[in-house]
């Protein structure tokens, strides 16, 4: 199988800086794919609290997201008391989703590139949504700053 190969993003609007800590830390000595994917989703949340959104309320006070799929490219290793910064870019948006774009850095070198889609969803009536026009609005806002 062919491996899927990530790109970087032309921009990236949203930094979060975390450092690594024993619990993020596998048997392997390095940083553990599920510590990684717990650091995205935080940086992902905070993203979402800067805009005055967050992942259960894009803005109309009953969509939220839900992840569709989950890809991660890992370019070199992450090792304890290492200090990352996670960069984040929202992008092609369509009617019942949107893609989210993570570069990992570790000291301006690349660490790992993620890439995640995610589908709106109506958590009240567990149902797929639209994307809301108030979260495509304050993206808009959010990424011309």
């Amino acid at each position: 199988m062919p491996r899927i190969k990530l790109e970087e993003q032309p921009s990236y609007e949203f930094s979060f800086p975390v450092t690594l800590y024993p619990r993020d830390i596998n048997y392997g000595g390095h940083l553990g794919n599920d510590s990684l994917l717990v650091i995205i989703g935080s940086a992902r949340a905070e993203m979402f609290h800067s805009m005055g959104l967050a992942e259960g309320d894009l803005g109309d006070g009953k969509t939220g997201i839900i992840m569709s799929d989950l890809v991660v490219n890992y370019r070199s290793e992450g090792f304890i008391f290492d200090e990352l910064v996670i960069e984040t870019h929202i992008g092609e948006i369509r009617s019942g989703g949107f893609r989210a774009f993570h570069r990992v850095t570790k000291k301006g070198k690349l660490l790992a590139l993620v890439e995640t889609g995610f589908a709106t969803f109506n958590h009240s009536i567990h149902r797929l949504a639209h994307v809301p026009q108030v979260f495509v609005k304050t993206l808009e806002r959010y990424q011309k700053k």
